[in-house]
């Protein structure tokens, strides 16, 4: 007990129960329906309304809260430069494990900032499109290394994010198709100066990654975010998350014809636990202890959830 107060006393974070943190909503109000919460949700992610009062409302008073702030310094940086200010997005990015919940994560921060305070414009982007094409990823070697920072296009994700923050008045980014596996060559996705950016992926917060030709690039993905969110949890949790989102999958996307992955869709429960057990010790799971969770202290604000996804505490970085 002594060790854990002298850890949180000397902790760069703030540390919050979730009773703690559900108190800082203040009269925010919430502005979903259990319709429009349901079309946010991931597979077998049973966030409730309450989790969104609890949890996400607070959250999202606390990026308005940021984002306000951000912009007066950012004129008053303008003012003393003596030039003219234009609009430049906040980037808010968002890290986690595979099946840990960050996309649900992400697209509830949307939906609440959005029908926030001035109602700003806020698109989302997973880095995802930012993967190299199977077609690379074979001639590499590297398939099934996909998601490892190996396997992304950081050189073209910074550039992305760059653009987005000098103001650029349309910036394009690629697609990834989940279905398919792939990214997808005929679509894009245009960003034109919205006012918050959510940017979304496994290794957003790293830095130092070796590029392919060995050098550390001298610019890092996180260099651009104004926040960051880390999603949290025990491994043995998001590894049997992972096995019931491999099940479901199973008997929905995979038995489409365009699933790359429609060989599973033949598989016994039986089969198919094995099958997404072997993939989690032989992929998620290194990537996430050599290269995610390493990642989780750099993270402004970090959600720790429990067994069945509800949030249980949150740190939030001292200033």
């Amino acid at each position: 007990m002594d060790e854990t107060r002298t850890s949180r006393r000397f902790s760069p974070y703030i540390h919050f129960d979730r009773g703690e943190w559900a108190a800082l909503r203040e009269s925010s109000t919430l502005v979903l329906s259990e319709t429009e919460l349901s079309a946010l949700r991931g597979l077998n992610e049973p966030v409730s309304l309450d989790e969104v009062s609890q949890i996400y409302l607070p959250l999202a008073r606390l990026l308005h809260l940021y984002v306000v702030a951000a912009q007066q310094l950012f004129e008053a940086t303008h003012v003393f430069l003596g030039t003219a200010a234009h609009k430049v997005p906040y980037i808010i990015g968002i890290a986690g494990s595979v099946a840990v919940g960050k996309s649900t994560t992400a697209r509830i921060i949307q939906a609440l900032l959005e029908r926030g305070p001035g109602t700003p414009h806020v698109d989302l982007v997973t880095t995802d499109g930012f993967l190299y094409p199977n077609l690379v990823l074979k001639q590499r070697g590297i398939m099934e290394r996909k998601g490892f920072p190996e396997s992304y296009d950081i050189k073209r994700l910074i550039q992305f994010l760059s653009d987005v923050k000098s103001g650029r008045p349309e910036v394009v980014a690629p697609v990834y198709s989940h279905l398919e596996y792939d990214i997808q060559p005929d679509e894009r996705l245009i960003i034109r100066q919205p006012d918050i950016v959510i940017l979304e992926g496994l290794n957003v917060l790293q830095s130092g990654t070796p590029q392919s030709t060995g050098q550390i690039p001298p610019v890092f993905v996180s260099d651009f975010f104004d926040f960051s969110i880390y999603v949290d949890a025990p491994e043995r949790h998001a590894r049997r998350w992972y096995i019931e989102r491999f099940q479901t999958l199973r008997v929905t996307a995979f038995r489409k014809e365009q699933s790359y992955f429609r060989r599973y869709a033949r598989l016994t429960p039986e089969e198919a636990v094995v099958v997404a057990s072997d993939i989690w010790d032989r992929i998620n799971g290194p990537n996430l202890r050599e290269n995610i969770a390493p990642t989780r202290n750099r993270a402004d604000l970090i959600l720790v959830k429990g067994e069945y996804h509800a949030v249980q505490g949150v740190s939030l970085r001292k200033l």
